[in-house]
């Protein structure tokens, strides 16, 4: 995650200045109620004013008269504005509710951006000093920001393209993501099933921790169709459907046909939270034969090539419109598609579970698998008795003879 301050220009007490956020993160996003931004200042800078944000306090702006400035407070707290604000108050790629598409679903979408305008600051590359402290919260823990850094001034060109003009001055943050930071327990496991095996591998017991197993909600109780129970909560606390696993998320593959050169795997993905629906969600996979995939049915699929000579993991996510969004729990809170892949047949086999992915994430956090035992397994070989054979073999012979 990177935080620019692009375009300063100077004013009687300080300057200008563009905030802009990219998601760099390939597929991880910045999911509702969004991302917050704070930084403590370095001197006795105010926010005179915001475009495309807003500070969630004004803070204590008694010494000023007349003017109020926006924010006062020594540490402010930026949150991005809703959609459907009047115009005069959008910047652009603002306004979306603090919501960030990954870099690897949508370019376009992974950029947040406001304007500021800050006083008491100084107003040349000498006397402005940089803020401090970067915190990132999108929407939970799990961000920590390194310091803010100089670097080359970015260079405007005017509308004609003619004339360049160039920022007072340029900083970076980059912000890094650590999921053992944002929760201490994993929050989707993987079950795992196939066309010769009818046993089922569950997800572990207890994968995501059972710390909510006293307020879960049993799937088929009346409190499950009680009005209200989709609202969310200010803390995003969720509320869970009951289960051994405990987990909001659950993903299940299931091998489901073998042909002579295709094998075709079905992948489904089921919502346990009643608060929670998953807007752009992404579920990435490594597997092996990844390389070879010849078709997706009805998710959106794209390579992920973090080294150039492996090519083993891909992320599916919803066709837009269709099945991009990933319902609360109940009926209606699953998404599910089937992947035909080309065997290589050096490497294809149905033993030993390598018919099973070796990691699954879902919205960039990674889930919990069985253990590798108790993996779905292919059955003994028929055992034929030598007996028995004998036993038809001389019934037939009497049949015969009994016709002649």
């Amino acid at each position: 995650m990177g935080c620019n301050v692009l375009d300063t220009r100077r004013l009687p007490d300080g300057y200008v200045a563009t905030v802009t956020m990219s998601n760099f993160q390939m597929y991880r996003h910045i999911i509702s109620p969004g991302w917050t931004l704070s930084w403590s200042w370095a001197k006795k800078e105010v926010l005179w004013s915001m475009v495309g944000a807003q500070t969630t306090e004004q803070g204590d702006c008694s010494k000023f008269k007349g003017n109020i400035p926006h924010c006062c407070k020594k540490t402010p707290t930026v949150v991005d504005l809703l959609p459907g604000v009047p115009y005069n108050q959008q910047f652009s790629n603002c306004c979306k509710g603090g919501v960030m598409a990954a870099w690897g679903q949508d370019p376009t979408a992974s950029v947040s951006a406001f304007q500021v305008s800050v006083g008491l600051a100084g107003t040349s590359n000498k006397t402005v000093k940089l803020p401090k402290n970067f915190t990132l919260l999108g929407p939970g823990p799990g961000y920590t920001c390194g310091p803010a850094k100089v670097v080359p001034s970015t260079v405007f060109l005017t509308p004609d393209r003619r004339r360049k003009t160039q920022a007072l001055m340029t900083w970076n943050v980059t912000c890094t993501y650590s999921q053992f930071l944002a929760s201490k327990n994993p929050t989707c496991c993987v079950s795992f099933s196939s066309f010769y095996n009818e046993t089922i591998t569950p997800c572990p017991t207890c994968a995501c921790g059972c710390q909510n197993k006293n307020s879960c909600v049993k799937s088929n109780s009346k409190e499950s169709h009680k009005k209200g129970i989709n609202t969310p909560k200010k803390d995003n606390t969720p509320l869970l459907q009951c289960t051994h696993h405990m987990c909001p998320i659950r993903v299940h593959w299931h091998v489901k046909v073998n042909y002579r050169d295709y094998w075709r795997a079905k992948v489904a993905v089921t919502n346990f939270n009643y608060r929670m629906n998953y807007t752009e969600w992404t579920l990435v996979v490594q597997h092996p034969n990844l390389n070879n995939v010849t078709q997706v049915f009805s998710f959106d699929y794209k390579p992920l090539v973090p080294y150039e000579s492996i090519n083993d993991t891909g992320m599916f996510y919803g066709m837009k419109f269709y099945n991009d969004l990933l319902m609360e729990a109940g009926p209606f809170g699953n998404v599910q598609s089937e992947v035909l892949l080309q065997k290589d047949k050096n490497t294809f086999s149905l033993k030993q579970g390598w018919a099973f992915p070796r990691k699954v994430y879902f919205n960039g956090d990674e889930c919990m698998l069985p253990p590798p035992d108790t993996y779905p397994y292919l059955p003994n070989s028929a055992y034929a008795n030598p007996t028995s054979i004998l036993s038809m073999a001389a019934s037939l012979l009497l049949i015969l003879l009994s016709m002649g």
